[in-house]
């Protein structure tokens, strides 16, 4: 049974999304997380020797290690929602080091942030957490406000700064989304050669995909296909936002959809939309990291332990979470990291 925290705070839904047995595709097909995980899965890849240490680097570190689970703090969001919007809420977070600080005292994988904010402290945590560098973003300064991911510094850059991996970010669907794909995937190729992992922010963007009643931007089948083209361009983890609903290719009536998408591939759980996902990143060949989403306060905590059990029972690697723990008192937010990474410790908490 599982620890009876996460059960509290799962609430009424804690037998739904525990005791859940998927009926669509086998859990015995895909590739789960594990402590062999590089040994079973990146070793017959075409990654390098340097890409395959990056990788333990990062699974072995902070209190998930050894588990092939991974829990990253995400900060870039002083640029993608603007620094005052963001760090309002605790202004500590306008020191990079105090981001530093809290992926390493909430137990992290790993730090995904900024050039800058990594640049100026580098020498002196470089050494004691693994790094990985953001390399593009939408900035919100231009008026009126335009949603394109540029780059924001060199993949050589990145590998000065000592980071284990790069990340980055596609607007899958957008009218910039044929550069971005070929700026990422020169980027990644460029990364693998210096012996760096990848990690895709697989977003979709399109006006279009949100219509009166649905929001299908978030719909399992959209992303499901955004994660497979990050996979493409040999992404080794994909970031995704969790599934709400599902039927975005028909609903809006675009590209192309297959029914057994929706009837056998997929139901209306959320671990089963969720598990769409990580179909699509190579039967989970591919990592598939689902993001924490925006701060709603006092409901975080559960929120987030939900989000955890969905991509875990899904086949999923983990969370990357960053406004929930950053916009909340310091050691409230290294409570909340905890928390979460108790759900992939919780060896009672298995596939559905």
């Amino acid at each position: 049974m599982a620890d009876q925290t996460i059960i509290d705070l799962l609430g009424e839904s804690a037998e739904d999304l525990l005791q859940y047995r998927s009926t669509t595709v086998s859990k015995e097909l895909l590739h789960v997380p594990g402590p062999d995980f590089i040994d079973r899965v990146f070793v017959q890849t075409n990654r390098s020797i340097p890409v395959l240490r990056s990788l333990a680097t990062l699974f072995n570190y902070g209190r998930l290690a050894g588990t092939g689970y991974v829990s990253i703090l995400p900060i870039d969001q002083g640029i993608e929602h603007t620094a005052g919007f963001s760090f309002a809420p605790n202004p500590i977070y306008f020191d990079p080091e105090n981001i530093i600080r809290l992926a390493i005292e909430g137990g992290c994988n790993a730090v995904a942030t900024t050039f800058g904010n990594l640049g100026m402290i580098a020498r002196k945590y470089a050494h004691k957490i693994p790094f990985i560098v953001k390399i593009n973003h939408n900035e919100l300064l231009t008026y009126p406000t335009k949603y394109n991911q540029i780059m924001f510094g060199s993949v050589e850059e990145a590998w000065n700064l000592g980071a284990v991996a790069v990340g980055a970010t596609i607007y899958f669907g957008s009218e910039e989304s044929s550069r971005q794909i070929i700026e990422v995937s020169q980027a990644f190729e460029r990364a693998h050669e210096l012996g760096m992992a990848t990690i895709l922010w697989c977003y979709t963007r399109n006006s279009a995909f949100k219509t009166k009643d649905k929001d299908y931007h978030v719909a399992a089948d959209i992303t499901g296909q955004a994660n497979h083209l990050g996979v493409t361009i040999q992404a080794d983890i994909i970031k995704q936002k969790m599934p709400e609903t599902n039927g975005g290719f028909e609903a809006v009536n675009f590209s192309k959809w297959h029914k057994d998408m929706y009837n056998k591939l997929a139901t209306d759980h959320p671990i089963d939309l969720c598990r769409y996902q990580v179909l699509n990143c190579y039967m989970g060949r591919a990592g598939l990291i689902n993001s924490g989403g925006e701060s709603a306060g006092d409901t975080d905590l559960e929120q987030s332990v939900r989000t955890a059990v969905i991509n875990k029972r899904a086949g999923g690697m983990g969370l990357i979470l960053g406004r929930r723990a950053f916009q909340r008192p310091f050691e409230e937010g290294v409570k909340l990291l905890n928390l979460v990474q108790d759900v992939y410790g919780d060896s009672s908490i298995t596939l559905a």
